[in-house]
């Protein structure tokens, strides 16, 4: 008896594609099924090829699978493009308006049918999707009578009409794939249903950037991070907060830098065209020794690149980028669940640290689905504010201009918000004294810049997540970063279950890089094998510097808009381990 199932929705994008996988994994999910997704589309409104595969599982799970047990095609091109993926006995259902049949092809059945002729003798072309969702959920083991709840919930306000003819369409589809007598899959089912939501790693983010305080996003749309601003704009004032669309990148940031500088949690998102633009007002930050989070959801580049497709090629740009030298945070969460708590994080270390906060997603966990279990607040960091003074603190200094930027033991200066009393000083991006007045004297020069870049020293955390076990000295190490987690995972599971020693060192603090227990690992293992998406083997290169470890590390890479797939890694790893043989 199967433990999972995987299902494939393509066609054309406008074919309502998105919707109906949608509509699957929600009802799948409420079944108390883990979800993981993979959306694949092209960089346009209407047309081109896309899909969107489920993976239903009794287990959690953050990989959407290398193959395809039933295949939901709507024309020809969806179909060559995604049969060579699909799982031995798997099962196609075919848009044929011309001939109806079930065919064998290299041990897959494909049943080829005019579910459009059925959408129209119900009254209604366009729900095709619907009388396909059907007939899919029957090849499942399952009963269409899942979706009803869904149907009646999104459907209602448009009258019963409307509800009554998707049920219809969902027990039509059911019962034509019945009737030609195909077996459906024998699906193990969860017992009962879980407290748990289904979210994409956008929506989960800026969530936990509401709970976490954050009361002002600037931000300017792009792919694939826009999701982080329609949710706050959505959300935002109902909190007493505000979102602003901003004219461009550039504007958006500094609206952050402003909000943060006046008190307020705020945050920008964008991707790596936007965060180019943005690099410059980072250096303001920096310099001002402003809180502020930016989120950069990763996608292919350079230039305008792959808008829609998968990369890992800002890690450099993160970490370096600006003219001069400033403190910054960079965090990188793995899962739709770590962008949710992340949020906490970062917001809390950006006022602590009175700096630039940079949490890298990318395209994949940005943009697909999995469960996430239910939380409630107490899963949060509490609020830390960091060294804000109070206006009885204030008064005690006694201070004419407040020493905003005061040398102190820590690096860490006590901070004020305009329209306090006794916490007036002069802001500015020049270099400056303590109370922020324009120098350029070297002597303080020297005390800034040794104040602003060591304040640091004293961040200390595990900047990874050991995966495969109880942590410990291992044969072969993976090392890998962001969205490659859920892959890699089963990765470890597949060769520890043939026996291998191995296990996974998953990043969690990009910088500054955390060196403690992973040079460990790295010394005693007798291969570590880096995994990453894009060309130059950034993350390799990143912990070649920190950690001065020779020709140790190799790299597995790819960079043409796609993930891994578990079976590339695992061909990748032998032809590894034979060249050294």
């Amino acid at each position: 008896m199967k433990t999972e199932i995987t299902v494939k929705i393509g066609g054309q994008q406008g074919d309502g594609i998105d919707s109906t996988g949608s509509i699957l994994a929600s009802a799948l999910m409420k079944q108390g099924f883990h979800i993981a997704s993979y959306k694949h589309f092209a960089s346009r409104i209407k047309g081109g090829h896309t899909n969107d595969q489920i993976r239903a599982s009794l287990n959690p799970v953050y990989y959407h699978g290398d193959t395809t047990d039933i295949l939901v095609v709507l024309d020809k091109e969806s179909y060559d493009f995604n049969i060579g993926a699909m799982a031995s006995n798997g099962v196609v259902l075919m848009e044929n308006k011309k001939e109806e049949k079930v065919e064998m092809v290299d041990g897959i059945t494909v049943v080829h049918a005019s579910f459009v002729k059925m959408a129209e003798e119900l009254g209604n072309k366009i729900i095709r999707n619907m009388i396909m969702l059907g007939s899919s959920v029957y090849l499942m083991g399952l009963h269409y009578n899942i979706f009803v709840p869904l149907i009646e919930q999104q459907f209602s306000k448009k009258g019963q009409a409307l509800v009554d003819l998707n049920i219809n369409a969902l027990k039509t589809g059911y019962e034509y794939v019945q009737n030609l007598g195909i077996k459906p899959f024998e699906l193990q089912l969860p017992k009962g249903e879980k407290e748990q939501a289904l979210l994409i790693g956008n929506d989960a983010f800026a969530f936990g950037a509401v709970v976490s305080g954050c009361r002002f996003l600037g931000s300017y749309p792009i792919t694939p991070a826009s999701e982080i601003m329609e949710y706050m704009k959505a959300n935002l004032p109902k909190v007493g907060g505000a979102a602003v669309q901003a004219e461009d990148e550039i504007a958006g940031i500094l609206m952050a830098i402003g909000a943060g500088f006046a008190g307020v949690r705020s945050l920008t998102s964008t991707s790596g065209p936007g965060l180019s633009l943005k690099t410059e007002a980072l250096g303001l930050a920096g310099i001002s020794e402003t809180p502020v989070v930016i989120v950069n959801s990763q996608r292919g580049g350079p230039g305008t690149g792959l808008p829609t497709k998968y990369e890992q090629s800002d890690l450099n740009t993160m970490v370096y980028a600006g003219h001069g030298e400033i403190p910054r945070i960079v965090l990188t969460p793995s899962t739709v669940e770590e962008c949710m708590l992340v949020a906490s994080q970062a917001f809390n270390l950006a006022e602590q640290y009175q700096c630039p906060v940079i949490v890298a997603l990318d395209l994949m966990v940005s943009l697909n689905k999995q469960t996430v279990p239910d939380y409630d607040l107490s899963k949060f960091e509490a609020i830390d504010r960091g060294k804000v003074l109070t206006e009885e603190q204030l008064a005690e200094l006694e201070e004419f201009n407040f020493k905003r930027y005061r040398l102190t033991e820590d690096g860490i200066s006590p901070r004020s918000i305009p329209g306090q009393k006794g916490g007036v000083y002069t802001a500015n991006s020049n270099e400056h004294s303590e109370t922020g007045h324009i120098t350029e004297d070297t002597t303080l020069r020297n005390a800034m810049m040794d104040k602003r870049l060591g304040k640091l020293a004293s961040f200390k955390t595990k900047g990874y997540e050991f995966i495969g076990g109880e942590e410990k000295a291992v044969d072969t190490l993976f090392i890998g970063i962001g969205s490659t987690r859920g892959v890699l995972e089963e990765v470890v599971k597949d060769l520890q279950t043939q026996g291998e020693n191995t296990g996974l060192a998953h990043i969690k603090v990009l910088y500054p890089f955390q060196v403690e227990g992973i040079k460990e690992l790295i010394d005693s293992a007798k291969r570590v094998i880096v995994v990453e998406n894009n060309w130059t083997g950034q993350l390799s290169g990143m912990i070649q510097k920190e950690l001065q470890v020779g020709d140790k590390l190799q790299t597995i890479k790819k960079y043409d808009g796609n993930p891994f797939t578990k079976a590339e890694l695992l061909s990748q790893v032998a032809k590894l381990v034979k060249e050294v043989v």
